[in-house]
């Protein structure tokens, strides 16, 4: 390893004929005739301190040191963020943890009813009609009676004939079997032929096809 050269005067290397002081490390601005070299003054033979490599390696070091702690405690105090949390409040649970909720089942769907057919309101009987209907209602208790021979009976009885109509048709009983029941009566007072029945049948005013019906029904 090379020895450093001491410090000195020493021939300038940019102007030849001229000295120039070395401080052990670089050249100054200490200039002296090319003669024999002057005794350096204090200020000229010591370089200043703040121009000194080994003081500029330590003020960079320092520097550095400052600026990292600088770094450093600006960086600790900043506190780290972190959820703030409501004394109290409930904390929300995993979602494994979390209870499957069971979804209701559905009901099935009942076929809707047909709703039932309203019957029309029977319209208000006005008293004359009310009492051929129960006068007529009468009559069929006792004796069997076709259709024309009631509404003639209740006319007979004084009955308007639309009264004694509306009533006949207000019972509607079976005319059929009022034309039995009637053939059953004649045949029991008294002997017909098959024909004589039914001509006596529709005399009472049942129609041909009621008096047949009857005559049959009694087994002639």
């Amino acid at each position: 390893m090379t020895e450093p050269t001491p410090a000195g005067w020493y021939p300038d290397p940019e102007s030849p004929g001229q000295q120039r002081y070395w401080d052990g490390n670089a050249w100054t601005e200490n200039f002296a005739p090319g003669g024999a070299a002057p005794v350096p003054s204090a200020s000229a033979a010591k370089k200043p301190i703040y121009k000194r490599a080994w003081f500029i390696v330590v003020a960079v070091l320092i520097g550095l040191g400052v600026i990292g702690n600088l770094i450093g405690g600006s960086s600790s105090e900043v506190p780290e963020a972190t959820p703030s949390v409501t004394e109290g409040a409930p904390q929300p649970a995993d979602a494994e943890d979390e209870p499957a909720v069971a979804e209701p089942e559905q009901e099935p769907v009942a076929a809707s009813e047909p709703k039932p057919v309203e019957e029309p309101a029977e319209p208000a009987m006005t008293m004359g009609q009310q009492q051929a209907v129960g006068k007529g209602e009468d009559y069929l208790d006792f004796a069997a009676f076709s259709r024309q021979g009631l509404i003639d009976q209740l006319v007979y009885e004084g009955f308007s004939e639309a009264d004694a109509t509306f009533a006949v048709d207000y019972i509607a009983p079976d005319w059929n079997e009022q034309a039995a029941q009637k053939a059953q009566d004649y045949i029991d007072m008294s002997s017909f032929s098959r024909q004589g029945l039914i001509d006596q049948l529709v005399y009472e005013g049942f129609t041909a096809a009621q008096a047949e019906y009857g005559v049959t029904a009694v087994g002639y």
